[in-house]
């Protein structure tokens, strides 16, 4: 019996949106997914990041596509979900100095905090930073990116063996509806396309007026000091722990 999407923790707001949008999609790709469970992050996650009401959306952050692994993929872009602890005696945990684009994430966010110099970002540079007021562990991060209002997404919502090139082209008319339909509700929504696939969302994006920031993928290593991306989150204070505050 073929699987079908779950739409569980999809907020109201979103359900018949993304019904609507899912039929703008090729039927082929949608049958080949519904009948098999070989991909990321799976039936049960892949709408995840539309938990985040509607109205609540101010900016969309996209990213390429799922982690390549069962325990990463959650259904909300950049967020792995094996990652628990941010911090340790060296700096960064373990974990998350091992996942690239996490790991810059936290470095450019230190830098844009004024807490890192940006070419000084080593893990005995971030062992030395007072940590008080910030969040412990990833959950508490992703939670704050959510009360800020980002919407999560990945330019692919699927990860299979084939190119993500190739997914990313298949679900461009369901973001195309997507993103219409939130730019109709919230005509100040901005966007943060990171990678060359993420770029592709840009002609997706047919108001003029809408604010756009393009930039490279975190797992670049100049991520963490584009004056752009700095620019723009320096503001927001993502690393702040709003108990400690």
């Amino acid at each position: 019996m073929p699987i079908v999407f779950n739409y569980h923790n999809v907020d109201p707001s979103w359900q018949a949106c993304l019904q609507k949008a899912l039929a703008t999609m090729d039927s082929h790709y949608l049958n080949h997914l519904y009948s098999n469970q070989d991909w990321l992050p799976g039936p049960e996650k892949i709408f995840n990041a539309f938990s985040l009401p509607l109205h609540k959306v101010k900016y969309v952050l996209f990213g390429e596509s799922p982690y390549p692994r069962k325990q990463s993929a959650n259904g909300y872009a950049f967020w792995d979900a094996a990652v628990q602890d941010i911090w340790s005696e060296s700096g960064l945990a373990k974990s998350v100095n091992r996942a690239t684009s996490l790991r810059n994430i936290m470095k450019m966010l230190l830098v844009s905090e004024g807490a890192l110099s940006p070419y000084q970002t080593s893990q005995s540079d971030i062992a030395q930073i007072n940590k008080h007021s910030f969040v412990n562990n990833n959950h508490q991060f992703f939670q704050n990116l959510l009360q800020h209002g980002f919407l999560l997404l990945n330019a692919s919502l699927a990860l299979q063996t084939t190119p993500v090139r190739l997914d990313a082209k298949a679900w461009q008319p369901f973001l195309k509806y997507v993103l219409q339909y939130l730019i109709q509700h919230n005509p100040t929504v901005e966007f943060i396309l990171l990678g060359s696939i993420a770029l592709e969302i840009n002609k997706l994006i047919e108001n003029p007026d809408i604010k756009k920031i393009c930039a490279e993928h975190p797992y670049n290593v100049s991520f963490i000091h584009n004056p752009v991306i700095l620019n723009f989150f320096q503001p927001l204070h993502l690393l702040i722990d709003s108990q400690t505050a």
